[in-house]
């Protein structure tokens, strides 16, 4: 499974409009939090105990001190008939945290819990950066208010409701005969390199999207796309829409302005790039990116 998908929990949509239920889920004791900061999340352990962690989930009472009053605390779900909530303590000083664990950025905290974990965290830290987003409502400028056990803002003033946006990315690996196309942005470490990607413009499909990307950025020319999987992306709330995409040819220019350099690599050298090898310098994403499951997914195929 590709991490961040795979979410666990029961989102029970229709219960977030029900202001008793909800707070009655967050003085239960058996209830769940996991505290968010800087919207890095918390882990239990030490930070020199080796992977695979636990995610920091606490009794709320526990952090009920930690959060300012407007602090964001989002409903996630529930764990069977466990409530699970997550909550801003950006602003408050962790000693009823101490002892049991610590915050890492939410990227490294992902390559270090279970998969499971790593789908809350990408649910959690994509809700908390949205509402620190939006405290204000776009038609008017007046402050909005957190309505929904957070899945929308209404503005006090005009009225105007706003909800948790999430951007689709196409991201995708262009393949002719037995290479594929990589790429490395500008701001990329040397020798990095990755499956090309963009923001999907309105009024355009999927496939369109993919082909004009591929053109922009490397000036190849595509036929035929196709699907592969998705990705939540909480950087900060993404779809990652991975694909396909078959190049009419070899023929590869890069931008220039966002990638520095592309290059075709044979399906070999591919498939050590998967598995860790540094190959002529040249290095591709980790596990924890579609990028690497597409590169792996077409390396380890027959064709």
């Amino acid at each position: 499974m590709i991490p961040f998908a795979g979410n666990p929990l029961n989102r029970v949509s229709e219960k977030r409009t029900d202001s008793n239920w909800i707070e009655s889920k967050w003085r239960d004791p058996s209830s769940l939090v996991l505290p968010m900061r800087r919207l890095e999340p918390f882990l239990r352990g030490t930070e020199n105990s080796a992977p695979p962690l636990q995610l920091g989930l606490v009794n709320p009472a526990v952090v009920d001190s930690l959060a300012e009053k407007e602090a964001p605390r989002i409903f996630l779900g529930l764990d069977g008939d466990v409530a699970v909530f997550a909550i801003d303590v950006s602003e408050a000083a962790d000693q009823p945290l101490a002892g049991l664990g610590y915050f890492r950025e939410a990227r490294t905290a992902a390559s270090m819990v279970s998969l499971k974990d790593a789908a809350i965290i990408a649910q959690a830290k994509a809700l908390i950066d949205w509402h620190q987003r939006h405290g204000f409502c776009p038609r008017c400028g007046e402050p909005t208010r957190l309505m929904d056990a957070g899945y929308r803002r209404l503005c006090g003033k005009c009225k105007a409701e706003h909800f948790p946006r999430v951007d689709p990315v196409v991201i995708m690996l262009a393949t002719e005969g037995e290479a594929c196309l990589v790429g490395r942005g500008k701001h990329f470490p040397p020798g990095m390199f990755s499956a090309l990607a963009g923001f999907i413009e309105p009024g355009e499909t999927i496939e369109e999207a993919v082909r004009r990307e591929l053109m922009e950025e490397a000036s190849v020319k595509i036929g035929e796309v196709t699907y592969y999987a998705t990705q939540p992306w909480p950087f900060p709330s993404s779809l990652m829409i991975g694909c396909f995409a078959k190049a009419v040819n070899r023929e590869i220019k890069p931008d220039d302005i966002e990638i520095a350099e592309v290059r075709w690599i044979e399906r070999s050298t591919a498939r050590e790039l998967i598995e860790g090898k540094q190959v002529n310098g040249l290095r591709v994403p980790p596990p924890i990116a579609i990028a690497h499951h597409l590169i792996k997914t077409w390396a380890l195929s027959s064709k």
